[in-house]
């Protein structure tokens, strides 16, 4: 299967997953707005889901899916069940460890890291506490999950990995649905959603353990030992596990510093989950897909594949999120509008969560890239030098957010986010190229700025027909009205950013060519074979 090809598998799953997400927070936004509940709420499921990139996908991604590639190269099967055994032993006794720890400390954590700024709410601050006690194991099911992931993707079962997640949204849709229905006030649907948070947690685990089942690989349980192996895991896992989490990292700390504004929690979480649709149907997708071939490339000897498999993801990123980036930036009101202004959401909000992804949309590039950069170090068990960059980004995030959100509000946290995003994707890219692990390529260079180009182009369009359209995108057009006169902008933007990506020679026949059939090869190229362009 071709390299594309991957991608589309997972982002379209991913996609799946993101569009039943906008239908969550929809309903949430219609049933909570951006009131108190709606921020005790994501104070409470912050906490979790940041736990869940530290210790799983941050961590498994970058030193789980490595090692056991290393074990089906060397011993098969079989020894790639051995170790995902052992680990399995190790990492179910850590994460309930954890979870009791955590659960007990609850209230101190909420009160000094999580929401400092309910401390005047005595009601806030205890609601908080018991919604994130009831959600935090969900920390576990999904690291456990995350294991099983990284074993499907490293065996090319994706589907199954990226599908999971879907359960999260149907289960939260499901409690919003029931409580719109039966009117139930705020803190009883947040409560409704607390619990099923767990629920889906529980569900996503069943759905990745019998995709593992049918990719032929059956986990018995061993006590936990700390084997060579495992040992490898976990000095790879420490430093991976704070850079994977680095957007959360930063989420927690714009949270921390939003808590003392009602509304900002909120705010910044309805933008966030619109910016993550290109992130995760792009930059996840990538980021899964890349890793393992990277992986088995390097570990065979094939260095100039593994160029080429590096820069050929960053030319597919480019494609996908420059034009992404120019439209939330233009039109990040009127899709706000469209989603969530209804209900408690008023036209007030979209001001403010409108700015929020305005500037998200900026960050877009930075953030997808990110995901295709840090391949690049993990692949060769490299995970110190992103987490040394990872520093870096949250000191100059924090910085940035302390100063700014004292005059801009929540704008002033993404705008930090965004800041923090490009100095660590230069800082990544850069280092990739001093040390020769990543190829540069003029011709690359070139498409990338006529792609800027061609959205740019786009962008004008954009503003054009918008202006034009005024009247049936604002807030007392019928929904049906701003959803066609939406959707068919998009669909001329889109049309007039392909037009011209084509037309100026930001994009050609040969790299949808190069991209949708070139397969990586076992063996190292000889010198007869192309180099990549």
């Amino acid at each position: 299967m071709s390299l594309v090809r991957k991608f589309a598998t997972v982002g379209g799953a991913t996609l799946g997953s993101r569009i039943f997400g906008f239908a969550r927070e929809t309903l949430m936004a219609a049933a909570l707005g951006t009131g108190p509940m709606a921020d005790v709420f994501y104070a409470a499921f912050r906490f979790p889901n940041l736990f869940r990139r530290l210790f799983a996908e941050g961590a498994f991604n970058a030193a789980f899916v490595p090692l056991f590639a290393k074990e089906i190269e060397a011993n098969g099967i079989d020894g790639a069940k051995r170790f995902s055994e052992e680990v399995f032993g190790v990492l179910f006794s850590v994460l309930f460890l954890i979870t009791v720890v955590m659960e007990l400390s609850m209230p101190l954590l909420v009160r000094f890291i999580i929401a400092p700024g309910f401390a005047d709410d005595p009601d806030k601050m205890s609601i908080t506490i018991r919604m994130a006690a009831v959600m935090f194991p969900y920390l576990m099911c999904m690291s456990l999950t995350a294991m099983m992931s990284g074993m499907l993707n490293s065996l090319h079962h994706f589907f199954a990995a990226a599908i999971a997640p879907v359960f999260l949204n149907v289960v939260m849709i499901s409690a919003l649905l029931y409580a719109l229905y039966v009117g139930s006030p705020p803190l009883d649907t947040a409560w409704y959603m607390s619990w099923g948070v767990l629920v889906a947690g529980i569900l996503q685990l069943a759905v990745v353990y019998f995709g593992v089942l049918h990719a032929g690989i059956s986990i018995g349980i061993r006590f936990p030992r700390i084997t060579p192996n495992v040992k490898r895991l976990l000095i790879l896992a420490v430093p991976a596990a704070i850079t994977g989490g680095i957007t959360q990292i930063n989420q927690m700390i714009g949270q921390a510093i939003a808590s003392s504004r009602e509304g900002a929690i909120a705010a910044l979480q309805y933008a966030d989950r619109i910016y993550q649709l290109p992130l995760g149907v792009v930059g996840v997708a990538v980021g899964v897909v890349l890793l393992p071939e990277l992986a088995r490339s390097l570990k065979s000897g094939n260095l100039r594949e593994a160029g080429n498999l590096q820069n050929r993801s960053i030319e597919f990123v480019l494609f996908m999120t420059i034009p992404a980036a120019f439209a939330l930036w233009i039109l990040s009101d009127e899709i706000i509008r469209l989603l969530y202004e209804r209900g408690a959401f008023h036209a007030q909000n979209t001001a403010v969560v409108g700015a929020i992804l305005a500037i998200y949309g900026i960050g877009l590039p930075a953030f997808v890239m990110i995901k295709a950069l840090q391949p690049g170090f993990y692949a060769r068990e490299d995970t110190r030098t992103p987490m040394r960059f990872s520093a870096v980004a949250v000191a100059v995030n924090c910085a940035t957010a302390l100063t700014l959100f004292p005059y801009m509000g929540a704008p002033g946290i993404a705008v930090a986010e965004a800041t923090a995003g490009w100095i660590s994707t230069v800082l990544l890219f850069g280092t990739l190229l001093y040390r020769g692990h990543l190829v540069w390529e003029w011709a690359l260079a070139r498409r990338a700025a006529l792609l800027i180009v061609s959205a740019a182009v786009m962008g004008g369009v954009i503003y054009y027909l918008k202006q034009r359209w005024a009247p049936e995108l604002a807030s007392g057009a019928a929904l049906t009205t701003k959803l066609g006169t939406l959707g068919l902008l998009i669909a001329i933007s889109m049309l007039v950013y392909f037009a011209t990506a084509f037309l100026i020679g930001g994009a050609n026949l040969g790299m949808i060519r190069r991209n949708l059939n070139r397969k990586p090869k076992a063996t190292t190229p000889g010198p007869d074979q192309p180099k990549p362009e």
